[in-house]
């Protein structure tokens, strides 16, 4: 009997022992991957950056247009025609020679 019992000691603990490593190991590998600084996260990030930079070079290049369309009216030299058509749009007017084509308002859906 006290054999037995030795034997399924001498078993028993070293099995325990590398089956808590296991867990241990398991739980650090799965935050690795999965974890708010795993390896998901931070393809995400990657991915959320990615969107910023577009979003970023898309408002750099709408501001250059605006900053050249603003450069044409600003300073001693004015473009007259871009100067005419603005005044024109915020007035609502229209000049004598100009064809006007009406189109019935869109339906709502």
């Amino acid at each position: 009997m006290y054999r037995l019992r030795a034997i399924v000691r001498s078993l028993a603990v070293p099995l325990g022992l590398y089956g808590l490593a296991g867990l241990v190991a398991v739980y650090f590998v799965w935050h690795g991957v999965n974890g708010q600084r795993g390896l998901r996260a931070g393809e995400e990030y990657e991915q959320r950056l990615a969107q910023l930079r577009l979003e970023r070079d898309l408002l750099r290049l709408e501001r250059a247009q605006w900053e050249r369309r603003i450069a044409l009216i600003r300073g001693e030299a004015v473009d007259a025609d871009l100067l005419e058509d603005q005044a024109r749009a915020l007035l609502g007017r229209v000049r004598a020679d100009d064809v006007v084509i009406l189109t019935p308002p869109m339906a709502s859906r």
